[in-house]
């Protein structure tokens, strides 16, 4: 059974905001990489905005983590 929109959302922002406080980059270095500033990055974890998925490919990249985990496709 799927989880709710908000229950993803809410996933979502747990687990970029862990991977991006644990990449040992700085925020302004991960926004320089994704090309958006280092307030959009603290949105992405500290409210209800989520990154296009242009954005979002290129901040797992910047981060090293995989979409799939921090869409909660996977463990």
């Amino acid at each position: 059974m799927p989880l709710k929109m908000d229950n993803n959302a809410e996933l979502i922002r747990q687990r970029l905001k862990y991977e991006i406080d644990n990449c040992g980059l700085t925020k302004a270095e991960i926004a320089k990489r994704v090309g958006v500033s280092s307030e959009m990055i603290t949105q992405y974890v500290t409210t209800k905005k989520l990154p296009k998925l242009d954005t979002f490919a290129k901040l797992c990249k910047a981060i090293d983590v995989s979409a799939n985990y921090i869409l909660g496709l996977e463990d």
